[in-house]
């Protein structure tokens, strides 16, 4: 599906606005799923709420494997099976 195109929808009397089915699709939400709002000047982003979630965690938790040695997938596997250990 093309990403890049334009679409409008009314707001309604209470300030509501039907999100567009296609867009819908792109950001992959779906009945009962949040959306959040980013408010740049002039400009409004709409994104899913779960994948921009987990956008800032990643981006809060750069470099934070680094620091704690953790260098490669083995290290990361070993580190996990010796914390399961200490909390059995």
């Amino acid at each position: 599906m093309n990403t890049s195109f334009v679409n409008d929808a009314k707001v309604m009397s209470k300030g509501q606005v039907t999100i567009p089915h296609n867009v819908r699709e792109i950001l992959g939400v779906e009945i009962g799923d949040r959306v959040t709002f980013i408010v740049e000047g002039n400009t409004v982003r709409v994104v899913n709420s779960m994948a921009y979630a987990i956008e800032k965690f990643q981006s809060q938790m750069k470099g934070e494997a680094q620091k704690a040695g953790l260098m490669s997938e083995e290290d990361i596997a070993d580190w996990i099976t010796k914390s399961r250990r200490e909390g059995a």
